[in-house]
């Protein structure tokens, strides 16, 4: 049980990092093609990018501790539930396991002997399994899944400003344009890895986003050139 907690936890903290870099990613090449569609300074363009960067380090790191210690709270309610059902009516418990296994098709007397064995092992985390869908054992770190956001948003907020910065002021939009949808691909087959979706619609939805937000913004910020 112990490893399987600390897979969840590292997963967990991956998937923060990985959200947090591609967050950096989309928002700051927003910002400073935005700002890029309005002047030609460079180092103004660079300003809005890391006073972006400053302000997306703290609301992505907040977001992510107010989302984990939220889901914390509910889980320990539910656990709070559960164990007061087991002191009331143990016998409805058993019997609401016993036939969530007969429904997927498992004999009676193996479904009756399964539940039991589970049950007297531990019918808390049974039960909250069976009924909700999560262990009570399985505890994430709010704090972690913060700071693995705090770190990565900058990260990702780099690959932008820098494609800005080092390319010739002819070419520098369309390189940092390609290099933010090449990044967006691999942040979205990522985070499509972790959580066992498609990768490839993952990658494709990532990158669409990016076009459009990149679009979008030095479009608005031309209107101001």
């Amino acid at each position: 049980m112990a490893k399987d907690n600390n897979l969840m936890e590292r997963n967990n903290v991956i998937r923060a990092g990985v959200m947090g870099g591609n967050d950096g990613i989309l928002s700051i090449s927003g910002i400073i093609l935005g700002v890029a569609g309005a002047t030609t300074n460079v180092g103004t363009i660079l300003l809005a990018g890391f006073a972006g960067t400053l302000a997306g380090m703290v609301s992505m790191a907040m977001g992510e501790y107010v989302s984990v210690s939220s889901q914390h709270d509910a889980q320990a309610k539910v656990t709070k539930i559960q164990t007061a059902a087991l002191a009331t009516d143990y016998q409805k418990e058993f019997d609401f396991v016993e036939k969530k296994y007969q429904e997927i098709g498992i004999s009676k007397e193996l479904a009756q002997q399964a539940t039991k064995e589970m049950m007297d092992k531990d019918a808390l985390v049974t039960t909250v399994r069976e009924r909700y869908g999560f262990s009570p054992n399985s505890v994430l770190n709010a704090g972690s899944a913060a700071l693995a956001s705090f770190i990565s948003f900058p990260l990702g907020a780099t690959l932008p400003m820098l494609a800005m910065w080092l390319t010739p002021t002819t070419y520098r939009e369309i390189v940092t344009f390609l290099a933010v949808l090449f990044a967006l691909a691999l942040t979205g087959y990522s985070a499509a890895s972790l959580n066992g979706a498609n990768r490839k619609h993952a990658a494709i939805r990532n990158i669409v986003a990016g076009i459009f937000t990149m679009i979008v913004t030095f479009a608005i910020g031309s209107l101001f050139r």
